[in-house]
């Protein structure tokens, strides 16, 4: 095993940054086409809006696990970079693991989502097409 130090769990905090950013991003427009929603839903109670809600549902707890999973990785690589600096390079090496693992659980959240989205999308696109729509499960 090379040496373990510093700048290995640094490494992480630029890339790291940057995804949490762009769930940040993704639970803001989120948030846009809730309020949006709930507009319409109060003016027409339609069964295609609640279709939408709930799938606006699913993505959104998907989005904050995705961060909370993101950030708790953040935490781990700063716990990590703490303990080797305290002299504890061991432990530090499997806290850096554990921070790794929780951002593979966050990028893979992550796809789930982005799949959801886009059968979301398409199901728009097929209702403007005039297409039967089915959903997720293959049910019509």
């Amino acid at each position: 095993m090379k040496e373990f130090t510093l700048t290995t769990p640094a490494l992480l905090f630029s890339a790291i940054s940057l995804i949490l950013l762009a769930y940040t991003n993704r639970f803001l427009s989120y948030a846009a086409l809730i309020r949006d929603l709930h507009s319409k839903f109060q003016k027409n109670r339609d069964k295609i809006l609640l279709g939408q809600i709930a799938n606006l549902r699913r993505r959104l707890y998907l989005t904050k696990n995705m961060q909370i999973f993101g950030v708790s990785s953040l935490f781990l690589c700063v716990l990590t970079m703490f303990m080797i600096y305290t002299g504890y390079p061991n432990e530090a090496f499997w806290v850096f693991g554990l921070a790794l693992l929780l951002l593979i659980i966050s990028l893979g959240l992550s796809i789930l989502e982005i799949q959801i989205s886009v059968h979301a999308l398409d199901l728009h696109l097929s209702t403007m097409e005039g297409k039967e729509v089915t959903s997720a499960d293959g049910r019509k």
